[in-house]
């Protein structure tokens, strides 16, 4: 289940993305939640795997972000971080892990990086966090920034909306961009904000940009695994920039209704299914039953 691919890729680090970033090459990076979606990931040939905190909704259930706990996401990490041999493992910092100070978020890092085994994390917030993000790059670690929408803090922008959408709120974001790049942020998720504004923010930074909802213009894009290979029920709400490259519910649900169907007319396990018994052992324990 964890082997290697056939031709393993060398392991992303810093200097790569930063290399792609140089060449003007996009930067592939995808959200996994456990050791089966980082396999999968990893063998696809992604630069970044996120652990994203989504995975409180898409993988336990819960209403939002804002209820995962350092505990759970560290979990999470760890069975990401055996499966992925190759892409750079990034893990998500939960709403209430970070913002009370610089040497509680500098804590909950290194947890992350110890215990997680991931090689960066990724917090929300611009310019405000500027004084959290130099106290985590000094200690070496590398920091994703998350600006424009960030979702754990939706209820005080009034829900999942797009942002930048004004002179303005534009200006407010390529602030914070600024912001986390000078604190040491080695990249930026843009999320939610519009394809030019994110397209000239890209330009200004000298640091890669990952968009999400922002448009080609970023230096790379990412997505939660599970809303792009349609891993849900029909009938799930999903974000207006998220495409849908596969259809893994339908195909798990084909193959789970067969296999109910087999099993109530007993055509399965066929006799290829079956381990053999040397005929004259099978009458001999036959006989040992009848002698009980």
């Amino acid at each position: 289940m964890g082997a290697a691919p056939a031709n393993q890729r060398k392991k992303v680090t810093l200097g790569t993305l930063r290399s792609l970033h140089r060449k003007g090459e996009a930067i592939t990076m995808m959200t996994a939640h456990d050791f089966p979606s980082a396999l999968v990931a990893d063998h696809a040939g992604m630069d970044v795997i996120l652990v994203g905190d989504s995975l409180a909704m898409v993988a336990l259930g819960m209403e939002d972000t804002s209820e995962i706990l350092v505990e759970e996401m560290l979990l999470h990490c760890r069975s990401v971080a055996r499966a992925t041999k190759s892409a750079f493992v990034i893990g998500d910092l939960p709403m209430g892990s970070y913002e009370v100070a610089p040497e509680q978020a500098h804590l909950t890092a290194i947890r992350y990086i110890k215990e997680g085994r991931v090689q960066g994390i990724k917090l929300e917030g611009g310019k405000e966090m500027a004084s959290t993000i130099q106290r985590i790059t000094a200690a070496g670690i590398p920091v994703l920034g998350h600006i424009g929408l960030t979702p754990q803090r939706q209820n005080a922008l009034g829900g999942f909306r797009v942002q930048g959408k004004t002179c303005k709120s534009a200006m407010a974001i390529l602030e914070d961009a600024l912001a986390v790049q000078e604190a040491g942020c080695f990249a930026a998720v843009l999320e939610a904000v519009p394809a030019e504004v994110a397209a000239l923010i890209t330009e200004t930074l000298s640091i890669p940009t990952i968009g999400i909802g922002a448009g080609a213009g970023c230096s790379g894009q990412v997505l939660v695994q599970t809303d792009m290979t349609g891993n849900f029920p029909p009938g799930r709400y999903l974000p207006k920039f998220v495409k849908k490259y596969g259809d893994v519910w339908s195909e798990a649900m084909k193959a789970i209704e067969a296999y109910r169907e087999e099993v109530k007319s007993r055509d399965y396990p066929a006799k290829e299914h079956t381990y053999p018994m040397p005929q004259e052992e099978f009458e001999a324990f036959e006989k040992a039953v009848k002698n009980l």
